[in-house]
C-alpha cells in the first residue's frame, strides 16, 4: 500500500506540473480526493489491514493528501497570477504612446499663425492690441486722415459704401483716429482686422484681406525712431540676417511717407524670380502722422508727434511660405491647409 500511495502521489505532481487551465486542476481534484478519487479509494481498504497499521498508514494518506492539496492550492494560485497578468496586459495604457486618432488633427491657419508672429512680435516691442470696427464712418477712413470729399486721392481705391457715410473700412488706419479721441497719449497700439476694396480676384488681388497697422504716439518723435522700429520689427519676423531701407512714396495721412524694403529672404539679397532680380522685396508702407490728423483729433501737432506702418498678413504669409497664389489662403482648400 506504501508503494501504491508513493506511485499516486508521484503521478498527481507530475500531471499537477503540466496542468495549463485552471479548469484541469478540478479535473484533478476530482480524480484524486472525490468519492471516487484514488486517495478515497485508498482510505476505504483501510479496515484490511491491521490497528497498528490502520494508524500508521491513516497518518501517511493525510500527509499525502495534505502535501497534494498544498501543491494543487499553490498551482491556482499560479493561475491566478497569471490571469490577472494578462488582464493587466490587456488593459495597460502607455500614458507615453502616442494616441491613435480617427482622421488627421487640424492645426493653424497659415494666415493665423503669421498674424499671431506678427502680434507677438509688437506686443514683445511694447504695443498693447486695438480693435476698430469692420464698418466704419466715412469721417475716420477718409476725411479725418487728411482725406477731404475733394481729395484726388480718394480715387486711389474703390470704396464698399453703405450709404454716403457709412461704409466698409478700406484700411486699417480709421483705427487711428479712435484712438486718438479715445486714449490719451503716449501710447502704441498694434490695429489688426480685415479690410475691403472693390478689386478684381486674381493671384495677387482680393476683395477681402487683413492688415496690421502699427500706430505710436508720443512727444519727440522722428522719422530715425520710425527705421528703428521697422527694422527690429521685420529682424523679429525674418531674422536678424535681414536688411531694410526706406524709399519715399506718398500717403495722405503720413508726412513723410515710405516704402519699407526688405532683403530678399529667398536669395539673400542676391537677386532671383521673387525679388525680380533686384534683391529687395516691398513690405509694408510707413511714415510720420501728417499734423492735420493730430489737429482734427484735438492735439497739438507741436506737442506731439506720431508714425505709423501697415503691414499685410497675407502678403507676409505669401513670403514666408513661398505661396504663389493669395487665392490659397483665403479658399480653405484641405489639401493646401494640411500642409501646414
Amino acid at each position: 500500500m506504501d508503494k501504491r500511495l508513493e506511485q499516486i502521489k508521484a503521478a498527481a505532481l507530475e500531471k499537477l506540473s503540466g496542468l495549463k487551465e485552471e479548469q484541469e486542476l478540478g479535473d484533478l481534484q476530482q480524480q484524486l480526493f472525490g468519492k471516487s478519487g484514488e486517495l478515497t479509494a485508498i482510505l476505504r481498504t483501510m479496515g484490511q489491514i491491521s490497528k497498528e497499521e490502520r494508524s500508521r498508514m491513516g497518518a501517511e494518506v493525510n500527509k499525502t493528501k495534505a502535501e497534494l492539496a498544498a501543491a494543487m492550492e499553490e498551482k491556482k494560485e499560479a493561475f491566478r497570477r497569471k490571469a490577472q497578468e494578462l488582464k493587466f496586459k490587456r488593459e495597460a495604457l502607455d500614458v507615453t504612446e502616442p494616441g491613435i486618432m480617427p482622421q488627421p488633427l487640424g492645426s493653424l491657419h497659415p494666415m493665423t499663425q503669421t498674424y499671431r508672429t506678427i502680434r507677438d512680435a509688437l506686443v514683445g516691442m511694447g504695443f498693447e492690441v486695438f480693435d476698430g470696427p469692420e464698418i466704419e464712418l466715412d469721417d475716420n477712413n477718409f476725411t479725418l486722415l487728411n482725406l477731404p470729399l475733394d481729395h484726388p486721392a480718394r480715387d486711389m481705391q474703390d470704396t464698399f459704401y453703405i450709404n454716403d457715410k457709412v461704409l466698409l473700412r478700406t484700411h486699417t488706419s480709421p483705427c487711428e483716429i479712435r484712438a486718438l479721441k479715445t486714449f490719451k497719449p503716449p501710447f502704441r497700439f498694434l490695429m489688426p482686422g480685415r479690410v475691403f476694396r472693390v478689386d478684381e480676384v486674381d493671384a495677387s488681388h482680393s476683395p477681402v484681406f487683413m492688415q496690421i497697422e502699427g500706430f505710436v504716439v508720443d512727444k519727440n518723435l522722428n522719422l530715425a525712431n520710425l527705421k528703428g522700429t521697422l527694422d527690429t520689427f521685420i529682424k523679429a519676423l525674418f531674422g536678424e540676417n535681414v536688411k531694410t531701407r526706406l524709399r519715399p512714396s506718398y500717403f495722405p495721412f503720413t508726412e513723410p511717407s515710405a516704402e519699407l524694403d526688405m532683403s530678399c529672404t529667398l536669395c539673400g539679397g542676391k537677386g532671383c524670380r521673387v525679388c525680380k532680380g533686384t534683391g529687395w522685396i516691398e513690405i509694408l508702407g510707413c511714415g510720420m502722422t501728417n499734423p492735420h490728423e493730430l489737429e482734427n483729433c484735438g492735439l497739438d501737432p507741436k506737442e506731439w508727434s506720431a508714425f505709423a506702418f501697415g503691414i499685410g498678413v497675407d502678403r507676409v504669409t505669401s513670403l514666408k511660405y513661398g505661396i504663389s497664389d493669395i487665392r490659397y489662403e483665403y479658399e480653405n482648400d484641405a489639401r493646401f491647409l494640411r500642409q501646414f
